[in-house]
This record gives C-alpha cells, structure tokens and sequence, in this order.
C-alpha cells in the first residue's frame, strides 16, 4: 500500500463506498440470478476484485460493462421480451 500513501483515508473509503459491488449487490445490478453469477464467475466471464467466504467484491465499471453485454445478448436471443427499462414505461 506505499504507492497509495498519497491518498486520503477518506478518499480511499469514498472509492470503495462508490465503486465496489457486494455480490449481492452485483446481483441486483445485473438482475441475474446468484446461481447465473456463480457460473459468470466460474467460467471466467466476470472475475471478483476480492473473494471473501461468503462474498466477493467487483468493481463498477466491470459490472456495468457485463451489463451493457447482457443487455445485448438478451437483445439479440430473446427480441420477444420487453427490455427492463420498457416494462415501467408502460
């Protein structure tokens, strides 16, 4: 942590405070399911920053990447259903 030294304690409580997930966090951004997460993790297709016990912590901007990804998949193999932003708009 000496290259960090710079920084304010504050800040760095800022920082994970704005721009690390919970896993169950992360399962509420994505909307996905915890067993989806766990095979994502498993196979590679989203990596945990830290890996607790119970939890694992991501980053922002990796999940809003996957979700950015998930939404066009379901886009382009499931075109039938509304996307979630839609379903409020009705």
């Amino acid at each position: 942590m000496k290259e960090f030294h710079h920084i304010t304690l504050e800040a760095k409580r800022e920082f994970i405070r704005t721009s690390c997930y919970t896993t169950s966090e992360a399962i509420e951004l994505l909307e996905i399911s915890r067993a989806r997460l766990s095979a994502m993790i498993k196979n590679g297709k989203l990596t945990p920053t830290k890996k607790l016990a119970h939890a694992s912590l991501f980053l922002k901007d990796d999940l809003l990447r996957k979700k950015e990804e998930l939404i066009t998949l379901r886009q382009k193999y499931r075109p039938w259903e509304p996307s979630r932003g839609d379903e409020n708009d009705q």
